[in-house]
């Protein structure tokens, strides 16, 4: 696999994530959950990702995806993208939301209809996204949970959605909070692509409630998340957050006050 992708250097593990990325020199290997959704993914990644780096000044960037000697964007269930020297992690909540809004207004022209790919996913990301727009789904679902108050939690989070139209749906990155860099310049970095078709409110509802738990945002950015669309927003995130982590922290959840 390694010599496939022409990987040079000592493997090290990059911090972050579920620890499962590795670098090689120039090439940064992420495990991939199937071809299927790459096939789709990585040409619109590619062009967008030149596309942002011609752009004078840039505002904006997109990590590259790189093929394998033979074409192939995936070899024995790895994918490679291109290292970026010089990085940091980027923890500013307005930095990241303003990054979310950029990023979804260039992926609304790039990517106009669904990828039938996505209906593919089965894993753990996947599964929670499809049960936080379907709230009897997710109160059963949440019944198998075994972490204490776990299904109290979700019903409590279930109980305060309704119908609420979050905004038109399209590709957005679905983990942009732990996933945006800075690179030399200050310019904004978006690496390991987590595609959904949602609303772009609900992506960034995601993001602000991640900065909060986990990068160190202050609880007090929920504040605009507590009525209309955006509470809805941030009702879906919370669901998708508290089914995809495993196991879950529910008190740290319960301690935010969403419901």
């Amino acid at each position: 696999m390694l010599d496939l992708f022409a990987a040079e250097g000592v493997l090290e593990r990059l911090a972050g994530g579920r620890g499962t990325t590795w670098r090689a020199g120039d090439l940064v290997l992420s495990p991939v959950d199937g071809s299927a959704q790459l096939a789709w993914l990585a040409p619109v990644q590619a062009r967008l990702a030149v596309r942002l780096d011609e752009e004078v000044p840039r505002s904006l960037r997109l990590t590259l995806p790189v093929p394998a000697r033979d074409g192939r964007l995936v070899v024995d269930g790895w994918a490679a993208t291109r290292f970026e020297h010089r990085t940091t992690p980027c923890h500013d909540l307005a930095t990241l939301r303003a990054t979310a809004h950029l990023l979804h207004a260039r992926l609304a022209s790039v990517v106009p209809e669904r990828p039938a790919a996505l209906d593919a996913r089965t894993d753990q990301w996947a599964v929670a996204e499809r049960l936080a727009y379907d709230g009897a789904a997710a109160a059963r679902a949440a019944q198998g949970r075994p972490e204490p108050g776990f299904a109290d939690l979700a019903a409590a989070l279930v109980a305060g959605l309704d119908d609420t139209d979050l905004g038109r749906e399209q590709v957005v990155h679905a983990d942009l909070a732990g996933n945006v860099l800075l690179d030399a310049t200050g310019v904004p970095l978006v690496i390991d692509f987590s595609p959904a078709w949602r609303s772009p409110l609900w992506a960034e509802a995601v993001c602000v409630l991640d900065a909060v738990l986990w990068l160190g945002a202050p609880p007090e950015a929920l504040d605009e998340w507590r009525s209309g669309a955006h509470r809805h927003a941030m009702l879906r995130a919370a669901l998708f957050r508290v089914f995809s982590d495993q196991p879950c922290d529910v008190a740290r959840y319960a301690a935010l006050g969403l419901t």
